[in-house]
């Protein structure tokens, strides 16, 4: 119990060091902690924790995706809706389709291998795009639509990979189109039906009571356990925590105080301690991302697999954006390019691409050659599209 005890208080230290210093640097700190992470682990300096699936799924993820649901209004999303989920949905399937495609074709992997890194690869995770619109103070219709996407597109990811790795595990038995089709509409109705339950619970309780203490504590059981009793029910962790964050958000902290289901003084813990959880899932995440992203190793797969892999994914990416954008003109909701350019640049990988990754069991044959890629395409999104993007901004005229 000490030792877990020491291994939180040196990473939370690190992060905290890191996060002043990169304040003063002007330095996104999620990047920040990627390279202290890097350097760290070269180093040969033990950052504690080591990296996992379950560490990812179980502890980080859930306040990730909770914070970021309790901040989305619905009237902002509905304004945004057809854009949002024509991206997040019809796009993390091109994008699927995309990647694994390329590496069939051009890299010649087996149809099982490559589809399930096309799934999980195409979630993306722009926290530093969005913490750097944070801290310029930067909203409106741009700032939405990369949170939002990003958040409904993990949902997608998270579920066509649960169906590629079926597909790639059932060998012989591989499920028809109807059975496939069941199986779709079973993740997602069930996670967003867990989702709904959980937050509605949540927020009904809170009727009963004026304690900001248990408000908090009603909102911390939904985040964490919508998100485990929809993967025990084997639907969509995801989509669960997403839709109980977005109604906890709508019901309780955006709503008016006379028709809020919380208190004044529960609102303001809520968003406050949420704030801060996303925080230290972030600041953990990213060091421990670092970490593992130095030690990796590419050298037993080539630069050249590994620049294709990345070359494969960037373009997978803007074949999501622009052809799709090019369609939303015909409904009334364009994107204009500018937009489009930073949709495309700024859809980084991170922590739910990883955990996918290494949640493959080590029965999948290239589950390696997965990991690896990963990491790399990881670690080039974080470190390359993550330090450009504010060049990109600027040159855009979204930041001065």
């Amino acid at each position: 119990m000490s030792e877990n005890l020491r291994e939180i208080l040196w990473l939370l230290t690190v992060a905290m060091l890191v996060a002043m210093a990169s304040r003063r640097l002007r330095l996104p700190y999620t990047l920040g902690l990627v390279f202290v992470g890097a350097i760290l682990a070269i180093s040969r300096i033990d950052v504690g924790s080591t990296l996992s699936s379950e560490l990812i799924l179980d502890f980080i993820l859930p306040p990730l995706l909770f914070e970021a649901a309790l901040a989305l209004r619905w009237r902002d999303l509905r304004r945004g809706l057809a854009p949002i989920l024509t991206l997040a949905i019809f796009g993390t399937m091109l994008a699927t389709a995309a990647v694994a495609a390329g590496l069939v074709y051009l890299l010649h992997w087996p149809a099982a291998a490559a589809l399930v890194f096309g799934a999980l690869i195409s979630a993306t995770d722009p926290v530093a795009i969005i913490a750097m619109f944070r801290d310029h103070n930067f909203r409106g219709r741009l700032s939405l639509l990369v949170e939002a996407e990003s958040l409904f597109n993990d949902g997608a990811a998270a579920v066509l990979f649960a169906l590629a790795l079926g597909w790639a595990q059932a060998g012989e038995h591989a499920p028809t189109a109807a059975e496939t089709a069941m199986t779709l509409v079973y993740i997602v109705a069930g996670g967003v039906g867990v989702g709904a339950a959980t937050g509605a619970a949540a927020i009904l309780l809170s009727r009963g009571t004026s304690e900001h203490l248990v408000e908090l504590t009603l909102s911390t059981i939904a985040a964490f356990a919508s998100f485990l009793a929809a993967e025990r029910l084997h639907v969509s962790g995801v989509l669960a925590t997403v839709t109980a964050g977005l109604i906890m958000g709508n019901f309780g902290i955006f709503s008016p105080e006379e028709r809020s289901f919380l208190s004044r003084r529960g609102r303001e813990a809520i968003a406050h301690f949420w704030e801060f959880a996303a925080f230290l899932a972030n600041s953990v995440i990213f060091l421990l991302i670092g970490a593992n992203v130095a030690l990796a190793p590419y050298d037993d797969y080539g630069p050249r697999l590994i620049a294709a892999v990345i070359l494969l994914v960037l373009v997978s990416r803007a074949l999501a954006v622009y052809p799709l954008s090019f369609f939303l003109r015909a409904t009334g909701h364009p994107l204009s390019l500018p937009e489009q350019h930073v949709l495309w640049w700024g859809g980084l990988r991170g922590a739910l691409g990883l955990a996918l990754a290494l949640s493959l069991p080590s029965s999948f044959l290239w589950r390696d050659e997965v990991v690896v890629v990963t990491f790399a395409v990881v670690a080039f999104s974080l470190i390359v599209q993550g330090l450009t993007m504010p060049l990109l901004l600027r040159k855009l005229g979204f930041l001065t």
